[in-house]
This record gives structure tokens, sequence and C-alpha cells, in this order.
């Protein structure tokens, strides 16, 4: 039976995709902006970014001379957080490693959310031997360690900052797939995607006009900890001595260079690192739990 022979659909059944998700975002947002987690994360990420992009244009260091004369200050005088054993200031150098922290932390989000969707939104609405295959091979990457294949290609490939970002997302889509993939198959039988296919919609504006937007809620939650993942994964290569190269600085490279000094006194080379470390991944953590409440606000409504 044809569409003309089923007679015109409502206009309610038709845009009901787009009604509910006009709706349903303005409910988020409202949740989301009545949320203590949300205010305190945007909170404390927009004074990290201010911190590590604004901070060196009021307090100006060289970050890329060595200077053996000012190595382990302790705090005080003209360096507030002391100096490093290679005589550079510890303040200024958490601010520049902040910003190779948070340029990684936010490009490898985007990256695997853009790659993520893709992969999983094509398997989600092909369906049959094609999902199967494309999941086959998710399964297939997922089952590697993948501390253990970062670390030999990280081997491989020269270290840096694009070069990193690179292998993390590399690694880090696997998941976003996955949740993408469940989304749309769980949406594909919905009656405003039917609605939408009976008035001859093709498959690539159903998936980018109705099933992507409508799982928009959980690419977010999942990207708003693929930073804070980034970010730890960052600091466990500078851990193991895999991060980034000299000058460049990050606070996983400062707080492992630190550690080697701790039992000699120089504490300021530690706490720092670690401090302003721990209170970036809980403030990206505390969005991510915030937006993942948000939704459930939403389902509770349906």
């Amino acid at each position: 039976m044809s569409a003309t022979e089923l007679g015109p659909i409502p206009s309610s059944v038709l845009d009901g995709g787009q009604i509910a998700e006009r709706g349903s975002g303005r409910l988020i947002l409202r949740a989301f902006a009545r949320n203590w987690q949300a205010r305190a994360g945007i909170g404390v990420v927009v004074l990290l970014a201010a911190f590590c992009f604004l901070g060196p244009v009021f307090y100006r260091t060289n970050q890329v001379t060595v200077n053996l004369n000012l190595k382990d200050l302790a705090p005080g005088g003209g360096n507030p957080l002391g100096t490093d054993d290679e005589g550079y200031d510890v303040l200024g150098r958490l601010m520049v490693g902040g910003q190779s922290s948070l340029e990684l932390g936010f490009a490898v989000a985007i990256a695997t959310t853009l790659v993520g969707t893709i992969y999983g939104a094509v398997a989600g609405i092909a369906g049959g031997i094609i999902d199967g295959i494309m999941m086959r091979v998710v399964d297939t990457l997922l089952a590697i360690p993948w501390l253990v294949l970062l670390l030999i290609m990280v081997n491989i490939f020269p270290p840096s900052l694009v070069t990193i970002i690179a292998l993390l997302t590399l690694l880090s889509w696997l998941g976003v797939a996955r949740l993408v993939r469940g989304e749309v198959i769980s949406l594909r039988t919905r009656d405003f995607v039917l609605a939408a296919r009976t008035m001859g919609a093709t498959t690539s504006r159903i998936m980018w006009r109705h099933m992507v937007p409508n799982a928009i809620g959980v690419i977010i939650v999942n990207a708003t900890f693929s930073i804070a993942d980034a970010i730890l994964a960052l600091s466990t290569l500078s851990f193991l001595g895999l991060g980034l190269p000299p000058p460049h600085a990050d606070w996983g490279t400062m707080l492992t260079n630190g550690l080697n000094d701790l039992f000699n006194g120089y504490w300021w080379l530690v706490y720092p690192p670690a401090v302003i470390l721990i209170i970036t991944i809980i403030a990206f953590s505390l969005i991510g739990d915030a937006v993942r409440d948000s939704l459930d606000v939403r389902l509770q409504r349906r």
C-alpha cells in the first residue's frame, strides 16, 4: 500500500521528532542551568582557561631557556611557586602546561565525537551484515589493552602534541561508536522516523535530521568525559616518560619530574601540578554528571 493510499500523514506525527527535540532541549537546558554541579564545573573550567591562556599575558616568564642559576628556588619573592630543577618558574610552567593539556583534551574530545558518531550512526542505520562487520571491528579493537597499544605507537611515532592527539583519537572513538549505534537502533523504529521514511526521506537525511539530533545528549555526555580522560591519558604517558618533549610542558610531565625530588623536600614541584590536575578532572566530571542528570529529567517526562 502506497503513501497516497494511506492518506496524508498527520503533521503531528511527521514533526514529532522536531517538536519533541525542541521541547526536550528546553527542558534539558533548564535542568542543566539549575544544577549546582554544572555551575561549579563550568565556573572552574572558565577560571582554568583564563589562568592558562590569559595568565601568561600578565605574568611573563621564560619557559624556553634553561637557567640553572634559578634551580630549585623555594616559593617566594619573584617566584610565587618557586622554580623547578631546570630553573623554570613553576607558576608560569603551570600556565604553559595547562595550555597543552586543555588543547589536547578538547581536540581529542571533538575528534573522537565526530569519528565515533559517524561510524556508529552508519552502523546503526545500515543494520544487517554491514552493522555486524563494523561492530566486529570495534569489538576487536576494544579487546586490545589501550595502554599497551598506545605505548607501542608512541614509541613508533615521534611524540608531539599532534601525534598524541591523533593516537588518543584512534583509541578513543570506539566507545562513542557503540553508544551512538545503540541510540540509533532504538530510534529507527520511532513514529517520526517511520513517517519520514514513508514520505520518501533519504537515509542520510533521516540519520542527520532525526536520529543524530535525538542522540545528542548521549554524545555530549561522552564528549565531556572524553576531555578528562584525554588529559589523564596524557598525564599517564608523561608519567611513563613518553609525554611531550622539552621545551613543551604539560601537567603530567611536571608532576613526574617533581616526584623525583619530593623526598628531597621540594614539595612545590609536586603539589601545584597535582592539585590543578585533580581540580581539572573533577570539573569536567561534574559537567558530565550534570548533563547526564539533565537527560534523566527529560527521560522521566517521556
